[in-house]
């Protein structure tokens, strides 16, 4: 029976409310708000328009009082109970926000102390037949850790370490201080009877072309002693037909300190359908099934889509060097991806659809993997579901980020192995799971902080990440990869030569290479800043690098109070939370110039932005024997800002995600080039299949006048990355100058998108202005452009509407070239056209 729905919802002084008086059955509640379960109170409260929408202007500021209040919330619902001694009655809840005292017909029945994980509570005996009320109080968090230590360092704030809710409440570099509260999870009752099924764990424990293994760890409670108990596994198709199964007597009831009662079945399957990423293959899902039966009488019944695939982290290569590669099935995997934060700063009011949306636009644009960054969550169900069934897989990092947490109180450590324990079970079923990683950035920062002198403390915090994390793991998923922190491994955590890799030597200027005990520099210079410096780094596996680019004009305008909307604004400055806005000047400062207008502003920073990732990203792909993965940072936002993400908050993708939808696709032709220096052309393929015929490198001018044309014959192996050849550039200019012309790669041999390329960086272009010819067609939803006379460089198509979908936009047309753009909204309705806008940087 699932509780979800309208609550009731008030607040209080702290102190103020008699609590047996506020959660007794019979109060009246009816001049209560209310308020949506799952959710939290600042969605309520904007909903019932009793705050201002927080992310308009300044207006998270206004709402800064919520977080020091108490919050209550009741429910009445019906229920029929029988007394039954073979029956037990469970109230669970899957988000608690944050400090909770939980009450059921005015009885006290526990109290919470972590967002991070459910809680479940036995009501056997205070439920009652008909009318029962749930009431839930919450405690500002100040009252939990007020007399706490303050560690010598908490990026952001220094009150978040002991507190186990998302980090990003507090403010991040992205986003704003928004600290939450409510039920933020689904609340339901379940009726248990005999026995029941405590959890279940199936994986694919071998795999070749003609069968598989499937190991299925069945834990079991019994509520009655004399009682015997079967398990029936199932594997059915997507037809519904019964692929494979067994049933057999279980035993016991499973604890982590012994896994001898854990009762495992092995189901064998012949010729089974395996799962792929997307772009592999198909990411086939069967539905796994557990049955349990209690003398005979079916008692409990687990469900889920399970996927047949084998998945490595291959930390050395064949030749015995280091290596940082993920293994799907025993194909050697380029990661192609994005680094994902929380789809909102209020978690529990995200709408299922919005994570599709996102995913559905990660796949979009050739994304294999999705890092879940760990100062968010751990993703509610929907997120890993939808992974699964699109075929992308998910990099699960642990909540701990960028601090120091108190690993020597037993009872903050007892607090974070619940939690533990609690995600590993809920998430080790889901096959998009590939890797667990400890934490974000923490051991590498660490180092940096200790040795440049701003801490001179322990490394508080290690034993979560060293041991008791991968302890936990040992007991409970055998089935993946651990890895201690991202960054890290090598003579510095953030070493190219060993582990994964955080690059941000680009943005925000850090000096490489630097060892272990080494002060850490940076250089806020246009040299320091660049994204050229992506080309120096020859990472294993880079996990987290990236820029800022502007938000698109209609999530601006829409949260920015009339007369801010201008370059160098107070509000447009708010929307940048990163720590030192001159950053971002310098990169288009050394790309596109600075910006004079918001206009430009938003022009330069999105191709910025899209220009350096692409000349990062063809890099790495480039380098793929020694190179397995790029996930950028970030793919989306939490609010509507200005930030690294590729897609913003009103889920308009910008400039750099059309970009990926090339330089992240399997078949890439690129180009390796700075000026004055030879055109090395480059074939990189990513499928199983080997490739062969030409590729054609053109020059044209701004006229589009073809200047010059080689073909270069390929023949490319599976997975592989081929040079082709090179060019000297003079001789490929024609006598023209390098400033005046593009240089596309193309082939009709296989089916590679064309890639466009300058000579030149664009503040150095020699651009005449652009004529766009633009047809709107309502009726079929399409926008035709061309480009009359001259070459046509970044060219927008906005519309005044969130969450659209363009089959293209923010690309380059050479003159006289022409594009159809199909505009669509994901949720099926009728794009209004009359609104629309087509532009170019250089009209």
């Amino acid at each position: 029976m699932e509780l979800s729905g309208l609550w009731r919802l008030q607040q209080f002084e702290v102190g103020q409310a008699r609590p047996l008086e506020v959660a007794a059955a019979g109060l009246d509640d009816r001049f209560w708000i209310t308020a949506a379960v799952p959710g939290d109170v600042h969605s309520a409260l904007i909903e019932r328009g009793l705050i201002d929408n927080p992310y308009f202007g300044h207006n998270d500021a206004k709402s800064r009082w919520i977080e020091q209040k108490e919050w209550w919330y009741r429910y009445a619902f019906n229920y029929s109970f029988q007394a039954d001694r073979d029956e037990k009655h469970e109230l669970t809840f899957e988000g608690l926000d944050t400090f909770a005292t939980i009450y059921v017909n005015g009885k006290e029945i526990g109290t919470t102390n972590n967002m991070l994980m459910g809680y479940t509570f036995d009501v056997t005996r205070v439920l009652v037949d008909g009318k029962n009320t749930i009431a839930v109080k919450f405690d500002p968090l100040y009252l939990h850790n007020r007399d706490k230590e303050l560690f010598q360092w908490s990026s952001y704030t220094k009150e978040r370490p002991w507190l186990r809710k998302a980090a990003m409440n507090f403010g991040w570099d992205w986003g704003p201080r928004m600290v939450t509260v409510g039920i933020w999870g689904k609340v339901h009752i379940e009726r248990r009877r005999l026995a029941k099924l405590d959890s279940v764990f199936a994986r694919t424990a071998a795999l070749n072309e003609s069968s598989a293994s499937i190991k299925v760890d069945v834990d079991v409670i019994a509520l009655r002693k004399d009682v015997e108990r079967e398990c029936e596994v199932r594997l059915l198709t997507q037809e519904g037909d019964i692929f494979a199964s067994l049933r057999e007597p279980v035993t016991g009831q499973a604890t982590l300190t012994s896994r001898a009662t854990t009762n495992t079945l092995t189901l064998d399957v012949v010729n089974p359908k395996i799962w792929w990423t997307h772009d592999l293959g198909e990411p086939y899902l069967y539905a796994l099934e557990v049955l349990l039966y209690a003398n005979g009488e079916l008692v409990d019944r687990y469900q889920k889509p399970f996927g047949i695939r084998t998945i490595e982290l291959q930390l050395q290569n064949e030749q015995g060097e280091h290596a940082f590669a993920f293994l799907l099935n025993g194909v050697k995997l380029f990661a192609k991806g994005a680094n994902w934060i929380p789809a909102d700063h209020f978690i529990g009011s995200i709408p299922d659809q919005r994570y599709r949306d996102l995913i559905d636009l990660s796949v979009g644009s050739n994304m294999n993997m999705l890092r879940i960054w760990a100062g968010g969550i751990y993703e509610k169900d929907v997120f890993y579901e939808e992974c699964d069934m699109r075929g992308v897989l998910v990099w699960q990092d642990f909540a701990f980020a960028n601090a120091l947490f108190p690993d020597f109180n037993q009872d903050f450590m007892d607090n974070v192995r619940k939690e533990v324990i609690y995600n590993i079970k809920r998430l080790r079923n889901y096959t998009s799971l590939a890797l667990w990683c400890g934490n974000n950035e923490i051991d590498w920062l660490y180092d940096m902080k200790s040795s440049g002198g701003d801490i001179n403390c322990p490394f508080w915090g290690e034993v979560i990440y060293h041991e008791l994390i991968p302890e936990a793991l040992e007991l409970l998923d055998d089935s993946r990869a651990y890895w201690p922190s991202s960054p890290f491994g090598g003579n510095d955590a953030n070493d190219p030569d060993v582990g994964d890799r955080h690059n941000w030597q680009v943005w925000h200027g850090s000096v490489y290479p630097r060892q272990f005990g080494d002060a850490p520099l940076l250089d806020y210079s246009i040299e320091g800043v660049t994204f050229k410096n992506y080309k120096k780094d020859f990472t294993l596996f880079s996990s987290e690098f990236g820029m800022h680019a502007s938000a698109n004009r209609y999530t601006l305008e829409k949260n920015i109070p009339d007369g801010q909307f201008y370059w160098n604004s107070v509000e447009m400055a708010y929307r940048n939370k990163d720590t030192n806005h001159q950053k971002g000047i310098l990169l288009m400062e050394g790309y596109t110039g600075i910006p004079s207008n918001i206009e430009e502003y938003m022009n330069f920073s999105m191709l910025t932005q899209a220009e350096g990732l692409k000349y990062g990203i063809e890099h790495y792909r480039r380098n793929k024997h020694r190179t397995s993965g790029s996930l950028v940072w970030q793919l989306n936002d939490s609010w509507p800002g200005t930030s690294w993400s590729l897609i913003d908050y009103e889920l308009l993708p910008k400039a750099s995600f059309y970009y990926a939808k090339k330089f992240y696709h399997p078949l890439l032709l690129s180009l390796d080039h700075e000026p004055g220096q030879p055109l090395q052309v480059w074939a990189v393929n990513d499928t199983l299949d080997a490739l062969q015929g030409e590729v054609v490198l053109s020059v044209y001018n701004f006229a589009g006048e073809l200047l010059f044309s080689h073909a270069f014959q390929a023949e490319v192996k599976p997975n592989a990355a081929v040079y082709l050849g090179s060019l000297e550039e003079r001789d490929v200019l024609n006598g023209s100058s390098p400033d005046q012309v593009v240089v596309k790669l193309s082939t009709a041999a296989w089916d590679a998108p064309d890639n466009l390329f300058y000579l030149r960086d664009q503040k150095d272009l020699k651009l005449p202005p652009a004529e766009l010819e633009v047809q709107v067609d309502e009726a079929a939803q399409t926008v035709q452009i061309t480009a009359n006379g001259a070459h046509a460089r970044l060219v927008k198509i906005d519309v005044p509407q969130g969450n659209l979908r363009f089959s293209d936009n923010f690309f380059d047309l050479l003159a006289g070239e022409q594009i159809i753009v199909h505009v669509s909204d994901p949720a099926g309705g009728k794009v209004s056209l009359n609104n629309v806008s087509v532009s170019a940087m250089n009209l």
